[in-house]
């Protein structure tokens, strides 16, 4: 019987290694760091089209970006990703939502973070003003190799307060801006996300979900909103409840770990290093501080270019009552507010037809056709 027990001990552990030797035989094979061409029919890469991954010194330091466009002839987009210093550009690649179809798109990844990850960085230099400083300089660098005057600007959730300080202090460098998911109050978001996933949580029952999130009752009073902002089972229980990164994304391992590992625009290196920034680095930095610290509503309260913002209904990530809020009180020549009704935190993602439909007929036009009407 022993001997029985310790056969079946060694097959399985072998079975074990070999799971996990193919697995990473997998994604070293998906790690060849190029990010994916635009090629015709037969296979042939499209003439004029450009798809690069390079890097530039931005604020004294080298940071990494993919620039890619069917035709670098069209307008000109920086992409600020969310986090901040968390890259989505796994998520360009796999959803494919169809932005360079219409423009020449930059997707900057911001200091400590992703591509611009590495030990130099000093943590004391993540910060809204020194990214904001940043993504002006990239701004430029944008403006001065494709020759525009001005470019677009499209953020996403953390990338957000960013843009809007950037736009706002700088609208003779852009078009117009775009926001998905644009923070305003985090700390009253994150207070409305705890009360409705213990709410939820107390409707369906799920006793685990729910002794999980009363640790962080404070949260209600106010207070020890940081460390529910930082905690896992946050992240855990939005995806599970349908109101994080997408509505139909359920598990973060499955929708985010895993794509990471499979996008073949990165080196393994590069990989690790997105995690080793998410994990190790950024929690040392003071920037979730700073977002839960800060209004954002009360920074800027007018922007002297179009503004279109974007959000999904289901989106507890970012609250879209207090995005909806703002927009109505922010002074802007043109403006647009968009709701997405089968989106939570990403409707690039989750409705990418509309978002290009709405581009193309408002945005590029710098016209409000196609927003939602309030009163």
């Amino acid at each position: 019987m022993k001997f029985k027990l310790k056969r079946m001990a060694i097959i399985f552990a072998s079975a074990l290694v070999l799971f996990f030797l193919l697995l990473l035989a997998v994604v070293f094979i998906n790690s060849q760091g190029r990010p994916q061409p635009f090629v015709d029919n037969s296979g042939k890469v499209i003439e004029g089209s450009l798809a690069e991954k390079t890097s530039v010194k931005i604020g004294g330091v080298r940071q990494g970006m993919f620039i890619k466009s069917k035709n670098t002839d069209n307008p000109v987009l920086l992409y600020l990703h969310g986090g901040p210093s968390f890259s989505n550009y796994f998520m360009i690649e796999k959803y494919k939502p169809g932005l360079e179809d219409v423009f020449t798109v930059c997707y900057w990844e911001q200091r400590g973070g992703g591509l611009s990850f590495n030990s130099e960085i000093a943590k004391e230099s993540i910060t809204y003003d020194q990214l904001t400083s940043d993504a002006i300089e990239v701004t430029n660098y944008l403006r001065e190799r494709f020759g525009k005057e001005k470019i677009y600007i499209f953020a996403h959730s953390g990338g957000t307060p960013i843009a809007l300080k950037a736009v706002s202090e700088n609208p003779q460098l852009f078009h117009a801006y775009i926001a998905m998911a644009q923070i305003t109050n985090q700390a009253e978001s994150e207070k409305i996300a705890y009360e409705y996933m213990v709410s939820k949580a107390q409707e369906s029952g799920d006793k685990r979900a729910l002794n999980t999130l009363q640790k962080f009752s404070s949260v209600t009073r106010g207070n020890d909103i940081l460390s529910f902002f930082r905690s896992p089972a946050r992240d855990n229980y939005m995806h599970k409840m349908g109101i994080g990164t997408m509505h139909n994304m359920r598990s973060i391992f499955t929708g985010v770990f895993v794509p990471v590992w499979m996008c073949n625009a990165y080196t393994f290196k590069e990989k690790f290093n997105i995690w080793k920034s998410k994990i190790t680095f950024l929690p040392k930095t003071n920037i979730h501080k700073e977002t839960i610290e800060t209004d954002f509503a009360l920074k800027v309260n007018e922007v002297k270019v179009p503004v279109y913002f974007f959000s999904g209904i289901h989106d507890l990530t970012v609250n879209i009552s207090l995005s909806k809020e703002y927009y109505k009180k922010l002074i802007a020549p043109v403006k647009g507010f968009y709701t997405f009704e089968n989106s939570a935190h990403s409707p690039l993602f989750e409705e990418p037809v509309k978002v290009i439909n709405i581009i193309k007929a408002d945005v590029l036009n710098g016209k409000n056709t196609l927003s939602d009407q309030f009163d």
